[in-house]
């Protein structure tokens, strides 16, 4: 299992990212609560990391924090989460607002979160305001964006979005809805999946 990975980080593409640990290039996908923390392309990085292999993948996620790679580790354990939506999740709700919400049984809230319906919101609450409560978690360090603008944010924020799992056409009509004057396409996809 890899659970950590210290090297150079070579690509950012939300939410894919490379990373060159001595030689060796290692794909990994972030949420955007992790891409609002990298450095620059060129600059050492160290992300926690989470394998999922299944049968026809072996997929690496990488995460800013040890609290939000346990966030996304408590998500996938809940029936009807998957890795996806668990990036999903963590991309449009930070870690402490995602455990008010829990805390306070604040299903509706998290229905306003992409990929997540009434049934997910109320099973989310369920099966892991217990297990919140015993861990506590640290809230995430907030940070200001600090990835460098794409050559064109808007495509690349729809790109980012189809690979979160949406629909093309959802994602088009998702950015296609906001002032995108001027931002980097972090700041178009974290104004996507918070609905504007």
């Amino acid at each position: 299992m890899i659970g950590r990975l210290q090297g150079v980080l070579l690509e950012k593409q939300p939410p894919a990212l490379l990373i060159d640990v001595q030689g060796v290039a290692y794909e990994l996908e972030a949420s955007m609560s992790t891409f609002y923390q990298l450095p620059e392309c060129g600059e050492n990085i160290i992300l926690h990391t989470h394998m999922v292999v299944r049968e026809d993948a072996q997929l690496l996620f990488g995460f800013h924090s040890l609290d939000e790679r346990q966030m996304f580790r408590n998500l996938i354990r809940i029936s009807g989460v998957g890795p996806k939506l668990a990036l999903t999740i963590l991309s449009g709700i930070s870690a402490e607002e995602f455990t008010r919400c829990i805390m306070e049984a604040d299903s509706k809230a998290l229905t306003r979160l992409p990929g997540v319906g009434k049934k997910t919101a109320e099973r989310l609450v369920i099966e892991l305001k217990d297990r919140l409560e015993k861990e506590a978690p640290a809230s995430l360090p907030a940070g200001a964006p600090v990835i460098e603008k794409a050559a064109n944010p808007v495509n690349d924020a729809v790109s980012a979005l189809i690979s979160l799992g949406y629909k093309a056409q959802q994602a088009s009509q998702m950015v296609r809805n906001l002032d995108v004057e001027g931002k980097s396409t972090e700041d178009i996809i974290r104004a996507a999946l918070q609905g504007g």
